[in-house]
């Protein structure tokens, strides 16, 4: 009995020692094989800011955004709108003419257009010395001062507001003055020297001013007051582009 106590103390024994040394001699545990690990999370892109105040405004589009006016310049000059322009303004006027002075404007006898053009083209400009200032051709001063002053402003402004230069909108002016004395009227009444030359300068100085409030207006807040004050220096350009018949 004693025997047997003894055998089975050391089985005992030798059973722990074997269970100790296993617990200790563990392998430890080691990280998967790269090649089944999962991958690494992607760093996401921080979260974009708001949009500076500038960027939003300059945005083709944005809302409140004003479009970008083109600098002068930079584009070329549209030819159309002040020729056709010019056009409908000599043959307006010419009519008004022949309904308050049907003597000579009225007279549309072949002969009669025929004697003055030849007129016209054979003999130099009117220009009377004797009579008083700014009556040289005979009309009343009104008409050369203020008439032909408006109508050359209105010849050099259609250009300029088509974004023709200085220069460029003075000859054009200089050049409508001149198929209005040769072309329109000289069918009733002798070209003036008078006209020849005032009708481009008036104008380009009338229309220069006209031109610089027109863009100045631009800078109105209030859309009604920046229309109304656009509409009384260019009205019949207002009209022009509001009906979409011209851009300029």
């Amino acid at each position: 009995m004693a025997l047997i106590r003894l055998h089975a103390a050391a089985v005992l024994a030798v059973l722990s020692s074997a269970c100790a040394g296993s617990a200790a001699t563990a392998p430890p545990v080691t990280a998967p094989p790269a090649d089944l690990a999962p991958p690494p999370a992607e760093s996401a892109p921080p979260p974009a800011g708001p949009a500076a105040p500038l960027e939003r405004a300059s945005r083709p589009g944005a809302p409140g955004a004003r479009p970008r006016a083109v600098a002068a310049g930079s584009a070329d000059p549209s030819w159309t709108p002040p020729i056709v322009h010019s056009l409908a303004v000599f043959t307006v006027t010419r009519s008004v003419e022949a309904v308050l002075w049907p003597e000579p404007f009225a007279d549309f006898r072949p002969e009669r257009w025929g004697y003055h053009y030849g007129e016209a083209l054979t003999k130099p400009p009117l220009f009377d010395a004797d009579q008083p200032a700014f009556r040289w051709d005979h009309d009343p001063w009104p008409i050369n001062v203020i008439g032909h002053g408006l109508l050359g402003s209105e010849i050099y402004f259609r250009a300029r507001s088509c974004r023709f230069g200085v220069p460029a909108a003075v000859a054009f002016a200089i050049a409508g003055t001149h198929l209005w004395e040769y072309g329109y009227e000289a069918n009733g009444v002798r070209p003036s020297a008078l006209d020849l030359v005032y009708t481009p300068l008036a104008g380009a100085l009338l229309g220069e001013l006209r031109h610089a409030t027109w863009r100045a207006a631009g800078g109105i807040e209030s859309a009604p007051a920046r229309l109304l004050v656009r509409a009384l220096v260019d009205p019949f350009g207002e009209i022009e582009r509001g009906a979409g018949i011209f851009d300029c």
